[in-house]
């Protein structure tokens, strides 16, 4: 009957131990700063502005920008090239790159708009 006490007792005291130490972790850790939860890379785009006939302009998260020739612009060094094919193959490609510029444009005021909303419970 001791013994059962004493293992009894001494699962009691690491329970309290080890409970008492989890608090006192959480709690220092609930003082000290936060880091942030993510970054993105600095690549990341987070605005483009403009449009295909006056020129985008696209922001990345490190402060950095890149614009573009315009639609126009582009579209008319195309023409340079030696075969219809070639013409043709880089005006589809510029007017695709324009295309997914107004879209990332376009989702990335939604993903503003949606992240501003109040949403139940929150």
């Amino acid at each position: 009957m001791q013994m059962k006490l004493r293992t009894f007792g001494l699962l009691a005291v690491t329970v309290l131990v080890t409970g008492l130490l989890a608090l006192a972790d959480g709690a220092s850790a609930q003082d000290g700063p936060r880091a942030p939860r993510w970054q993105p890379s600095g690549d990341t785009i987070v605005a483009v502005e403009g449009d295909a006939d006056n020129g985008f302009t696209i922001h990345h998260y490190d402060g950095t920008s890149l614009s573009p020739p315009t639609l126009s612009e582009t579209t008319a060094e195309c023409g340079e090239y030696d075969t219809e094919v070639a013409v043709t193959a880089c005006q589809v490609e510029v007017e695709t790159w324009f295309r997914d510029l107004a879209d990332l444009q376009a989702a990335i005021a939604w993903a503003r708009y949606d992240a501003a909303r109040s949403r139940p419970g929150r």
